[in-house]
């Protein structure tokens, strides 16, 4: 699961890492996204874009926005068959941008933050699908969803899923809404290298949505968990 992340690399350096031809929209920095609030995707539309999404992806059939808190997530092992991720899955496919994210270590009886970001410090994309919904007194909106897949061996202590991250030269193939050969777009959402990762302890502040700041990706001190 992935319920939690960073954002704070500018909207020119992702506009270059990311090859975007289009900044749509503002990128903010958070150091605490949380699900149903606006985060920063990449679509291809005809161009590489960088757009404005909400997390949690509401389909085409539902009421209201609150569809949206179920569904932040999409299991890689289920997205070609699952009603709800089929369609985007073949066509509205996106890279959500982020520089780390969260996951909780549980100790005994507690819940243990931490941060899981490259090594390299550099933002990169998690998989994501996207949908447009249109609510019945207003205009379309663009809503988006994680995809999770098995751990690697850096992610197995503390959770039993990780969000699909992309390499840089696997991002093409991936918003390409023209590709569609279902076994290669799979095979893309493995779990990542754990030699370019790194995690560490971060305090629990962050267990808060209301607490966004720096202080949030901040090691915590303490004798090393594993």
């Amino acid at each position: 699961m992935c319920a939690r992340f960073v954002i704070k690399t500018s909207a020119d350096e992702i506009a270059s890492a990311f090859k975007v031809q289009e900044i749509l929209s503002d990128l903010k920095t958070s150091y605490n996204v949380a699900p149903t609030q606006n985060i920063a995707a990449v679509i291809n539309d005809g161009a590489n874009k960088l757009i404005s999404c909400g997390w949690g992806l509401i389909p085409p059939w539902a009421k209201d926005k609150s569809f949206a808190s179920r569904m932040i997530n999409a299991r890689a092992e289920t997205i070609a068959e699952k009603p709800n991720f089929k369609k985007p899955f073949k066509s509205t496919r996106c890279l959500i941008l982020a520089d780390g994210f969260f996951e909780w270590r549980k100790v005994q009886d507690k819940k243990i933050p931490m941060y899981i970001r490259m090594k390299d410090a550099r933002p990169f994309g998690f998989a994501g699908l996207y949908s447009r919904w249109k609510p019945s007194d207003g205009e379309s909106i663009c809503t988006c969803a994680i995809i999770t897949t098995e751990p690697n061996e850096l992610l197995t202590p503390i959770h039993n899923r990780m969000p699909a991250i992309l390499k840089p030269d696997q991002r093409e193939t991936w918003l390409d809404p023209e590709f569609s050969d279902e076994k290669e777009l799979l095979s893309l959402l493995g779990p990542y290298d754990s030699d370019l990762m790194e995690v560490f302890e971060v305090s629990t502040a962050v267990n808060s949505p209301g607490n966004n700041s720096a202080e949030n990706i901040r090691p915590v001190v303490n004798d090393p968990l594993f």
